[in-house]
């Protein structure tokens, strides 16, 4: 195995292996008592997800259709307990509707009593079967943990309470799993609809043409005017708050803001303002009008009026028949306060009047030159490197005369796609400081791999400017010096782009992005390693032989046929790389 190959592997290997305490198999009994997944970060607050069940009443003996639903998580791991005490042991036991999806589990010494994943793929949704033992308290309530990626995560989400046939009433007010309609405003009772956008209101719909009737993943904002005021649609998967602002720029600061929050058992919507990038100040909400609400089936909805213009705002309220930049947002919420939002808000590629024609967007969460960041990134370290490393370490035995422009082929290809590499690598890198207009500190450390990699591209055509002649004797430290620098360079550009695919700007589908690079890092090692061993058959085959045979034979034939392989090798290779390279420019242009 050649040293680079060496190194890719040893790279794969320090990306895939995962910590001993993430479960990512679902096989959590360790967290029978406390349901707490030992990721060494603190639990999210608030609820996301809901726990439905088929019916409230059982007897000994009875299936209850048991669902767990919400935005997209990876793992979740569900019990029964006594509602009296919520601390003691799993009750009952469970059957499954899907093996694929879940599994049983042994808690408490009781067999089944607990379900938990089968694998890290994301889920919306997941349903199973509680069987109520005989000797089963007279009140059961169910309790969740659910994890949406290794850092994510909620503990002991509690479900409904559902008591046996023969027992009192549930006097006591049951820990819920979703907030119900005020009394004080008009309950909305389904979800919003997108068969008017377009034609009678104006929609912001991510990801772009979704569908809010049908998808619990679906960010809708809708925009409809009726004389001097606007109806206003907003919904988006249940977290602790979900809100849209009206901008002048494509930056935070200086907003209109409208806010749908959740607030315990209630949902509070406000206007608010944003003085700059922080916590917008919410204001009361007595300039909305026919205010409405729900939270079901893991979606949180508000609706409301609001006059086109409001003179007594102090500008805090812009005038609706404007034109402004459309920022929609979402995140968490913990004692009655939001938090900053883990994700890149959704901002419109220009300025709409929301009470003009109606049109029916779609809006992206990266900004496009974070989106040509990345993509010029994945085609330098992906493509133009690999193939270009490729050609001068296999491939000067099968042009050794021929020459373009006085310059042997493998060398003139090699440098061309290393010159390419440089100057995509030096545009991308420009990109991200462009667009934010300083050094980004919520990054982590991916910039700083990022600066390490440019300057080591940099650093490869200058060594190569001054490389010595082949028969000096520096030759072989400024051999290793380019092998090296290079090789370097290569790790560290894929370990920034590992990191750089959970960033918010750039936040392609967890665990999809991590399996394409590793298939690709795969693909690139298993090519090298078969490059490899076909140069050691062939020179193991030539020194085999003969004096006698070698001239009987024709040795030019065996050098062609070992050519022609290569030459087949790399077509194949280069098709495979522009595959993976097509599916993350596919990605990209998704988010």
């Amino acid at each position: 195995m050649s040293p680079l190959a060496a190194a890719s592997l040893l790279w794969l290997l320090a990306c895939t292996t995962a910590p001993v305490t993430s479960y990512p198999n679902g096989r959590v009994t360790v967290a029978c008592s406390t349901m707490t997944p030992g990721h060494s970060h603190e639990p999210q607050p608030g609820i996301e997800h809901s726990i439905t069940v088929d019916r409230n009443v059982f007897k000994p003996g009875d299936r209850i259709k048991v669902t767990l639903s919400g935005p997209r998580f990876t793992g979740f791991f569900i019990q029964a307990r006594n509602a009296d005490n919520l601390d003691g042991s799993a009750v009952g036991s469970f059957s499954l509707i899907d093996d694929q999806v879940s599994q049983l589990l042994t808690c408490d010494g009781i067999q089944d009593s607990a379900v938990s994943q089968t694998s890290k793929r994301r889920k919306e949704q997941v349903e199973f079967y509680w069987i109520a033992p005989n000797d089963a308290p007279q009140r059961i309530q169910f309790l969740t943990t659910v994890v949406e990626k290794y850092s994510i995560y909620w503990v002991k989400i509690p479900g409904p309470v559902i008591s046996q046939s023969s027992s009192l009433p549930f006097t006591q007010k049951p820990q819920t799993f979703k907030p119900q309609s005020a009394p004080s405003t008009s309950s909305l009772t389904k979800r919003f609809s997108a068969s008017d956008c377009g034609s009678s209101k104006f929609c912001v719909r991510n990801p772009s043409f979704c569908d809010p009737e049908r998808s619990a993943q679906c960010f809708f904002l809708s925009f409809r005017r009726q004389d001097d005021a606007v109806t206003i649609e907003m919904s988006g998967p249940r977290r602790g708050y979900v809100s849209f602002a009206l901008s002048h720029d494509q930056w935070m600061g200086n907003d209109d803001v409208y806010l749908c929050r959740i607030d315990g058992q209630s949902v509070q919507i406000n206007p608010g303002y944003t003085r700059g990038r922080i916590e917008p100040e919410l204001t009361s909400p007595d300039i909305l009008l026919d205010m409405a609400w729900r939270v079901a089936d893991g979606i949180l909805q508000c609706s409301f009026r609001r006059s086109v213009h409001i003179p007594s705002s102090k500008g805090e309220r812009f005038a609706l028949d404007g034109s402004y930049y459309i920022f929609l947002a979402d995140g968490d919420a913990g004692d009655g306060s939001i938090l900053r939002h883990s994700r890149q808000p959704l901002i419109t590629s220009k300025m709409y009047n929301i009470t003009g024609a109606p049109e029916d967007i779609g809006g992206s969460r990266s900004p496009l030159l974070i989106k040509f960041h990345g993509a010029m990134m994945f085609l330098a370290w992906m493509t133009t490197v690999s193939i270009g490393v490729l050609v001068a370490r296999f491939f000067k035995p099968v042009w050794p005369t021929s020459t373009i422009f006085g310059t042997k082929i493998w060398f003139q290809v090699h440098r061309i796609l290393m010159i390419t590499t440089v100057v995509l690598t030096g545009v991308a890198f420009v990109l991200p400081f462009y667009y934010r207009g300083h050094w980004s500190t919520r990054a982590g450390i991916h910039p700083y791999l990022g600066c390490v990699v440019m300057a080591l591209a940099v650093l490869q055509p200058l060594l190569a400017v001054f490389r010595p002649p082949p028969c000096s004797s520096r030759r072989p430290l400024f051999n290793w010096t380019h092998w090296g620098s290079g090789t370097i360079a290569r790790i560290v550009a894929v370990a920034a782009m590992f990191l750089g695919m959970d960033l918010q700007a750039l936040d392609l589908p967890d665990p999809w992005d991590t399996y394409t690079m590793v298939g690709f890092i795969l693909w690139h090692v298993g090519v090298d390693i078969l490059l490899e061993v076909h140069s050691f058959c062939l020179l193991r085959r030539y020194f085999g032989k003969t004096e006698d045979r070698v001239e009987i034979l024709n040795p030019s034939q065996s050098e062609y046929e070992g050519h022609t392989f290569k030459k087949i090798v790399l077509t194949i290779y280069i098709c495979g790389n522009f595959a993976f390279l097509i599916t993350f420019l596919a990605a990209i242009n998704q988010i």
